[in-house]
């Protein structure tokens, strides 16, 4: 596993699918900033239909179209996610929690989905809305320290304090 996070707005992501499946990975993605990905049919589609994006969700086609519409999409060289399918799989989705631009995530690769939910749900105990704006006051704290020049070690200290005060 190789944790990352993939600023979106610099590639052109795909998702296919239908029903709730395609709605579950529109909802994902919108959450993620994607307010337009593109929509490609649940059908076969073409080495041009396919140009230029970089990841593709599928979700809530039968094993066949996801395993054609995977290969596809492996031939282009784009990176895919199926739903439910992790033989297909380059990639899997962690469970979530956001509060604006913090992000906490919880991996088993695949393993145990349930026990990622159990997890998500547990942080979202922890992590209230309020550390939405706790994140904004840090970020403008830390420019502040930057600019005032202050050393790495200094402004994690500050930080680590700022934190602490939630307690």
């Amino acid at each position: 596993m190789l944790p990352i996070v993939i600023d979106v707005s610099r590639i052109r992501v795909a998702v296919a699918g239908r029903g709730a499946g395609l709605q579950r990975r529109l909802k994902l993605l919108s959450g993620a900033g994607i307010a337009s990905p593109v929509v490609l049919p649940s059908a076969a589609v073409s080495a041009d239909a396919l140009s230029g994006i970089a990841l593709l969700f599928v979700a809530g086609l039968d094993e066949a179209q996801s395993r054609q519409l995977a290969q596809a999409a492996h031939s282009a060289g784009i990176l895919v996610n199926v739903e439910d399918m992790p033989s297909l799989c380059d990639f899997h989705v962690p469970a979530q929690l956001r509060r604006g631009d913090l992000l906490l995530t919880v991996s088993t690769a695949g393993r145990s989905p349930g026990l990622s939910r159990i997890l998500r749900e547990r942080l979202e105990e922890i992590f209230g809305p309020e550390w939405q704006s706790m994140l904004e006051n840090l970020a403008a704290a830390r420019q502040q320290w930057r600019a005032d020049g202050l050393a790495p070690d200094e402004v994690a200290r500050r930080t680590r304090a700022m934190v602490d005060q939630l307690k």
